[in-house]
């Protein structure tokens, strides 16, 4: 395998190290730490090269088990239902590649997602394996998502995130506030919640931090300005239903549509609208905007 090769398959496939036990083979070992998926389902993917050693050659089927062993291994979702929207790319250079990710979409495989995301689309159209997400946006949200192209560079664009070196706008529809005061800065800790997947408000020290103004009033809703200091997963999603207005079509707060299919002509109303940094390669002021617009 190229080195350009084993890159790709780091990117796209999960890693484990062997933990103890007691198994002869790496086979053995990942029939039962993985029961739901059945020994012959196993012997195929290793059959088609989609487990790998550290070195990123496919392994054989009799390889002995060693504790601490490096093994990639391809996740694999059985008929992987389409996402019927479309990615668009705003920019793109050796080093940087913006994008504008639709409704829907996840950003990386994660649950039953694995070619129906962001990541992988991407590195297909650019056929570029070295693609790696700077940050995150939720599956439900619409807006930009910045990637590293270059490895070399990498480093110098995620360090923009932790040192809040970058300035993100959202916008969101959700109902009007005419009680409260704006703009406003909302600071409050977040914690996890139940079920597992949602966060929530709770005591103590405030972690996240989001200033939110009024860009539009419309009778009942309002198109709101929501500016995140931090980045706490669901963090304006659950600072907005705190404030009694939900976002317009939220499938998670301020309550959980259980079983609910996606329903992709009622997209979360959640928007990551414009990003603005210092580019640390060049000095230059960079901006971006999305093209996608939030309906009323």
């Amino acid at each position: 395998m190229s080195e350009s090769e084993f890159t790709a398959a780091h990117l796209q496939a999960s890693t484990l190290y062997l933990p103890a036990g007691p198994w002869a083979t790496v086979l053995d070992c990942l029939c039962e730490r993985f029961s739901a998926i059945s020994r012959d389902q196993w012997l195929d993917r290793i059959a088609r090269g989609r487990v790998l050693d550290a070195g990123g050659k496919p392994i054989a089927q009799d390889l002995a088990y060693r504790e601490g062993l490096r093994i990639h291994y391809f996740r694999e979702v059985p008929n992987e239902a389409p996402i019927p929207v479309l990615e668009t790319i705003l920019y793109a250079d050796e080093h940087l590649v913006v994008a504008d990710k639709p409704h829907f979409l996840p950003v990386t495989p994660a649950g039953g997602y694995v070619e129906q995301t962001l990541l992988r689309r991407l590195i297909r159209r650019l056929g570029n394996p070295d693609l790696v997400p700077l940050h995150r946006i939720d599956r439900h949200t619409a807006g930009l998502v910045l990637f590293s192209a270059n490895k070399q560079t990498r480093p110098a664009y995620q360090a923009l995130f932790p040192t809040r070196k970058i300035d993100k706008c959202y916008e969101a529809i959700a109902p009007a506030l005419p009680d409260l005061e704006f703009p406003r800065l909302h600071k409050t800790r977040l914690v996890e919640g139940e079920p597992f997947f949602r966060m929530q408000e709770g005591p103590g020290a405030s972690n996240t931090e989001t200033r939110i103004e009024v860009l539009e009033r419309n009778d009942g809703l309002w198109r709101y300005g929501l500016y995140p200091v931090t980045g706490k997963k669901h963090q304006l999603r659950v600072h907005m239903a705190a404030l009694g207005a939900g976002i317009c079509n939220d499938p998670f707060y301020p309550e959980v549509l259980k079983d609910a299919p996606d329903d992709f002509d009622r997209p979360l109303k959640l928007l990551a609208r414009n990003l603005k940094f210092v580019d640390p390669l060049t000095g230059q002021e960079r901006e971006f905007h999305s093209e996608l617009t939030l309906d009323w």
